[in-house]
């Protein structure tokens, strides 16, 4: 046992250790030669000592000569110490994610703490290294200002992870169409607003008005907001929505239990909260008689055997503009969509002026030409083009509660490098409508995300 202890504590065992658990982590899996660099200093820390020798050294004296320096340094150390750990597991282990609305009912609640993985797909290189620790992307104690530099840009680069993304795996991923905000109105989307102001005032008049109301910023991919949607289609597959069920290359998308839509309920007499809650219902609006519920089939069908409910029918959208790619006329809808195919890395899809609104914010914003349209033709990076070949792939997220999700049919793709990881269980869920403890929902603890 002895002999052991000393093979492991040799200074050039442990110089090869630290030199081969660092080139595999930083620089194979990275792919980053530049991170060869640091296997001089891993050699000076193990071998040659001479930072010790003529800097470190001053450091040990100063903590002998004074209690207070010995104090303040090692609470300086172990917090620098704390945040590298935290900020290495944050981009290449996993991340933590809270469900902030009902978009996934009932499949996830909200006040549901997540545990999402990045290792799944592969953890991502940052865009912008450099930012303040533990925030997303603004400052602590601040609406406006931001927590990062753009001084230093990486390009995306994605580690090799453990499989590919599948159909209906819960995914985080950054929202598309944050790339442009409204600094003094976050919660609402950019592109949705700037439509609003060109239908009311012009295309060149909307703009302007709405560059003089608000202050409107642009962000990286890794700092736009965290959407949480289930992945229903895949790179190269066909989707079509028909009356409010999704279809895939032809079949009917796999059955994920605890589907909503929106569902009229007209009743003889009100129900009570009692009777609600015991139904589970969380979403709804009404006045009494007529009501509208965010509900699943399930509970659709058990209001049909209520005595005191008149009628139940599901709500269905009529063709309409808002939907993407917001068609001059209203096409599709959020019940009949599609159908629709899903670009994928090396692909070549032929372009018209019919389906270039399709993709012309993949050419554009996630792949970064140059595109317009001239007598006709269209022209990408200044030359003719009558087809386009994707650089990535791309997604179609939808959330569970279909009638109250702000998802793919409403922005597009979603582009490989926005996807930051796979949420894989629950390990905290809280209530909001109730008080401690009451409002821990212990039955979620630690329950996989299905």
């Amino acid at each position: 046992m002895g002999k052991i202890k000393a093979f492991f504590r040799n200074k050039w065992v442990g110089f090869t250790l630290a030199t081969v658990l660092y080139t595999l982590w930083f620089v194979v899996w990275t792919g980053n030669l530049w991170l060869l660099l640091g296997i001089p200093v891993i050699y000076d820390l193990y071998i040659s000592r001479l930072f010790y020798r003529y800097v470190w050294s001053h450091n040990a004296r100063l903590c002998e000569r004074s209690k207070t320096y010995k104090t303040v340094y090692e609470w300086v150390n172990a917090v620098i110490f704390a945040t590298v750990v935290a900020t290495l597991v944050h981009i290449f282990v996993f991340q933590m994610y809270v469900i902030p609305t009902s978009s996934m009912e009932k499949s996830l609640l909200i006040g549901d703490y997540l545990y999402v993985s990045k290792v799944t797909y592969g953890p991502q290189m940052p865009n912008t290294p450099l930012s303040f620790p533990f925030v997303h992307h603004t400052m602590p104690f601040s609406q406006t200002k931001k927590s990062f530099s753009e001084a230093i840009k990486w390009p995306y680069h994605r580690l090799k992870g453990l499989r590919p993304i599948r159909r209906n795996d819960v995914v985080v991923f950054n929202f598309p169409a944050g790339d442009t905000v409204l600094l003094e109105n976050q919660s609402v989307t950019y592109y949705d607003v700037l439509r609003s102001y060109e239908a009311s005032f012009g295309k060149e008049e909307g703009r302007r008005r709405l560059n003089a109301e608000y202050t409107v910023i642009s962000r990286p991919v890794d700092k736009r907001e965290n959407y949480i949607k289930r992945c229903i289609a895949l790179p190269g597959d066909s989707l079509e929505i028909r009356n409010g069920e999704a279809w895939i290359n032809g079949q009917p998308q796999e059955p994920v239990p605890g589907l909503q839509y929106q569902y009229v309920v007209q009743t003889a007499a009100p129900f009570t909260q009692y009777a609600l809650e015991k139904l589970g219902i969380r979403e709804y609006s009404g006045n009494g008689s007529v009501y509208y519920m965010w509900i699943t089939d399930e509970v659709a069908e058990r209001l049909r055997g209520m005595k005191n409910v008149t009628m139940v029918r599901r709500y269905y959208y009529a063709p309409n503009t808002d939907v993407f790619p917001q068609w001059d006329e209203p096409r599709w809808s959020q019940d009949n969509y599609g159908p629709i195919w899903i670009p994928k890395r090396g692909a070549t899809v032929a372009l018209t002026p019919e389906n270039l609104p399709l993709y012309e914010r993949i050419i554009t914003a996630y792949e970064g030409h140059t595109l317009e349209q001239r007598d006709g033709v269209i022209l990408i990076d200044g030359a003719p083009a009558d087809s386009y070949t994707f650089g990535m792939d791309y997604y179609w997220m939808m959330g569970d509660n279909r009638h109250n999700s702000a998802d793919s049919r409403f922005w597009g793709f979603v582009p490989e490098d926005h996807i930051v990881g796979k949420a894989s269980f629950v390990w905290l869920s809280l209530d909001a409508d109730k008080s401690f403890p009451s409002n821990i929902r212990w039955e979620r603890l630690f329950s996989k995300v299905r």
